[in-house]
C-alpha cells in the first residue's frame, strides 16, 4: 500500500524478509524499502513471534540465513536477575459478554479490581472467578498467543464464520492497550485458518487502562 503498509502489522516481518532476500530479482529496479521500514518502527511489537519475524528483517538477514549463523554464548550475553516489582495500585475494569447472534441471547456485565498493568487475560481470569456461571471462558494457546475460543459456554465456529470480537468502546483493540500503538484488528479471538493474523490486539498483551470498558461480542465476519 502507499503508506508502506504489506498486509498487516505482523505480515511485515516476513514479507520484509522476502523482499530483501530476494532483492537481486528486482534489478534493474530497486526496491525502496524506507515505507516499509518506518511502518515496523512506528510500532510497538509485543508478541514474541511478530518480534522473531521482524528482528532478522531489521539487521538484513532473514530465515534462509540462519543456518550459516554461528552462535557462541559470551559472558556479555548472559541473563541478568533483575528485583521483582513492587506492587501496584488496583484498577477498575468494566467488562461485558453480548450474544445477540446464536441461541439464547445475553448481555451480561460485571466490574472486577486487578493491578495496575494487568493484561486482558487476567481480567477475564478475575471475572470468571468472581461469577464463574456467567463469565467463565476457554482458551488456545497458539503461537501468536493465547486465543479466546468460548466464553459463557459459546463457542466459536469457523463452519459458520462466528467468532468473539474484543472491543473497547466502539473500536477494536490495539496492541498493547494504553501502552500500545496499532491499529483495528482482532487478535485474542479465535479465527478459521483463512484469518491467520486476525487482529493487533491479544488477550495476552492488551493491557486496560482504569475505567475502561471492554467488550467481548459474538460476531461474524
Amino acid at each position: 500500500r502507499r503508506d508502506g503498509m504489506m498486509g498487516n502489522i505482523y505480515s511485515m516481518g516476513l514479507a520484509l524478509q522476502a523482499l530483501g532476500s530476494t532483492a537481486m530479482f528486482y534489478a534493474p529496479r530497486e526496491w525502496d524499502c524506507a515505507q516499509a521500514f518506518s511502518v515496523v518502527y512506528g510500532h510497538d511489537y509485543r508478541q514474541p513471534t511478530a518480534i522473531a519475524q521482524v528482528l532478522p528483517a531489521l539487521v538484513g538477514k532473514s530465515y534462509l540465513e540462519a543456518a550459516s549463523l554461528e552462535c557462541t554464548a559470551s559472558s556479555e550475553m548472559s541473563p541478568s536477575l533483575h528485583p521483582s516489582p513492587l506492587p501496584t495500585a488496583p484498577i477498575r475494569v468494566h467488562y461485558s459478554i453480548i450474544n445477540t447472534l446464536r441461541g439464547k441471547h445475553f448481555n451480561e456485565s460485571i466490574s472486577v479490581r486487578v493491578p495496575a498493568g494487568s493484561t486482558l487475560l487476567e481480567v477475564l481470569q478475575a471475572a470468571e472467578k468472581k461469577e464463574p456461571d456467567i463469565f467463565s471462558f476457554q482458551t488456545e494457546q497458539t503461537s501468536w498467543g493465547p486465543m479466546v475460543v468460548s466464553i459463557h459456554g459459546l463457542a466459536a465456529n469457523p463452519a459458520d464464520r462466528t467468532y468473539w470480537q474484543f472491543l473497547s468502546r466502539k473500536d477494536a483493540l490495539q496492541e498493547g492497550g494504553q501502552h500500545g500503538v496499532g491499529g483495528a484488528g482482532r487478535r485474542g479471538v479465535k479465527e478459521p485458518p483463512s484469518h491467520p493474523l486476525p487482529s493487533i490486539a491479544g488477550v495476552g498483551t492488551y493491557v486496560p487502562a482504569d475505567g475502561e470498558h471492554i467488550r467481548a461480542v459474538f460476531s461474524t465476519y
